[in-house]
């Protein structure tokens, strides 16, 4: 198994159950997930809801895949948040979506996104966006 610690941030059950099901078909085993935006965030920072920028996390992983279309708080806003503080804008992320809106991919990618996949994942893509972009990668 390889020893990439994942947070998967998915809101669909099914969505989330073929993302687990690839990453483990992978070698992947420490994937954690949250279903929306906001318990990505309380992942990171525990509590800390009043200035992510300046606030200390208490989780790191290697890698964050990122759905992009949740309740409450959406990718982008989550994109906002996680970016804006030093210590967790380095965590690559990768976002999942079904949407093709350039608009959208554009300002992911200027949040720090390292790569936007298309629904319904590709083993082989996810794969190599893990493998490209996660520094911590075997």
């Amino acid at each position: 198994m390889k020893s990439v610690k994942i947070l998967l941030v998915e809101d669909n059950p099914d969505d989330e159950f073929l993302t687990t099901r690839i990453l483990c078909k992978l070698g992947y085993s420490a994937i954690d997930v949250v279903h929306q935006g906001g318990e990505a965030l309380e992942y990171l920072f525990g509590e800390e809801t009043h200035n992510y920028s300046t606030a200390i996390p208490i989780k790191k992983p290697d890698v964050i895949l990122l759905d992009m279309r949740m309740p409450l708080i959406n990718g982008i806003e989550f994109l906002e948040a996680a970016h804006a503080n030093l210590k967790t804008h380095e965590i690559p992320v990768i976002v999942i979506s079904s949407s093709k809106q350039e608009k959208e991919v554009n300002r992911c990618i200027e949040l720090g996104a390292k790569a936007f996949l298309n629904k319904p994942l590709d083993s082989i893509e996810i794969g190599r966006a893990i493998v490209d972009y996660c520094p911590n990668h075997p």
